[in-house]
This record gives structure tokens, sequence and C-alpha cells, in this order.
């Protein structure tokens, strides 16, 4: 299980224990940020979170695919979707850029 990845309860307790708050303090935080985010991308579009990345809200135009089953061509409609950019900091410290 060398792969583990953090659990909330984990998350809060490493938060807390780095900013010298209790758990509570340190889920409500977290929850408060959250709620945060959802309403700036609703009301704006984009929320970002300097030296992480962006959450951006992107309108995906209607399009023609395919059914894998049929092989049948159907339409998509156009709808609006969430997606979130790495900053480059951050992508750049965990994976870093080749050397040429």
């Amino acid at each position: 299980m060398a792969n583990q990845r953090m659990t909330q309860t984990q998350l809060v307790k490493e938060l807390a224990l780095k900013c010298e708050v209790n758990n509570k303090a340190a889920k409500g935080f977290l929850e408060e940020l959250a709620k945060l985010a959802i309403g700036e991308v609703k009301k704006n579009g984009v929320f970002v979170l300097p030296g992480i990345g962006r959450l951006v809200r992107v309108d995906r135009k209607a399009r023609t695919g395919r059914n894998p089953a049929t092989g049948e061509a159907i339409k998509i409609p156009a709808k609006k979707v969430v997606k979130f950019r790495v900053a480059k900091a951050a992508k750049d410290a965990i994976v870093p850029p080749k050397k040429k």
C-alpha cells in the first residue's frame, strides 16, 4: 500500500498541525474554501488558488458523436463543465521539465 492517497481526515490533521489551530478550525477552513470556490466559479466563471491552479467553467459546443456499440451518429448537446487547470509552478514542482 505504498500509493495511499491522503484522506480528508489526514488533510485536516496536517493542516491543523501546520497552522497551529485545532482540527475543527482546519475543517471549517476547508469547508469555507470549497464554498467560496463554488460561489466564485458560479458567479465569475473562474476561481484561482495561487500556486496550485484554477477552477474554470467552460462552455462546450454541441457536437456529433458516435454510439460505440452501434457506430450510429448521435447529437451531443451543448453544456457547461468545470475544469481544473494546474498552475505552472505546481506542475514544474511535481514533474520537473526536461532539460534540453
